[in-house]
């Protein structure tokens, strides 16, 4: 199983990313995939999710109304478009499989290395 992120940078208040997992070495449509982030000093929090069952898409709190998660099974990849980005969305973002998918980090088997999105003020 391999998942590699990629799209982070910096970039200024107010702007967009969208990041990118490429996923591979299991069968892509059984399994939710789910985006997490950590800022330095804090702790791990849920970003954006979708699901395996019904492919149901869900948020974190934080960026509701702002990031949206897409999916292309026949590229096995999942994309996270962010919108409006302000300097406390700064952190390393991950993404992650999981047989089902959801909110809960620790339920995550899989996990890609990680990319930096800086926000400067």
């Amino acid at each position: 199983v391999q998942l590699v992120e990629s799209g982070g940078g910096l970039v200024q208040t107010g702007g967009s990313l969208r990041l990118s997992c490429a996923a591979s070495g299991f069968t892509f449509k059984d399994y939710g995939i789910g985006w997490f982030r950590q800022a330095p000093g804090r702790a791990r929090e849920v970003v954006s999710w979708i699901n395996s069952v019904d492919g149901r898409t869900g948020y974190g709190d934080s960026v509701k109304g702002r990031f949206t998660i897409s999916s292309d099974n026949a590229k096995n990849m999942v994309y996270l478009q962010m919108n409006s980005l302000k300097p406390e969305d700064t952190a390393v973002y991950y993404c992650a499989a999981d047989p089902v998918g959801g909110s809960a980090w620790w339920l995550y088997n899989y996990w890609g290395q990680g990319t930096q999105v800086t926000v400067s003020s």
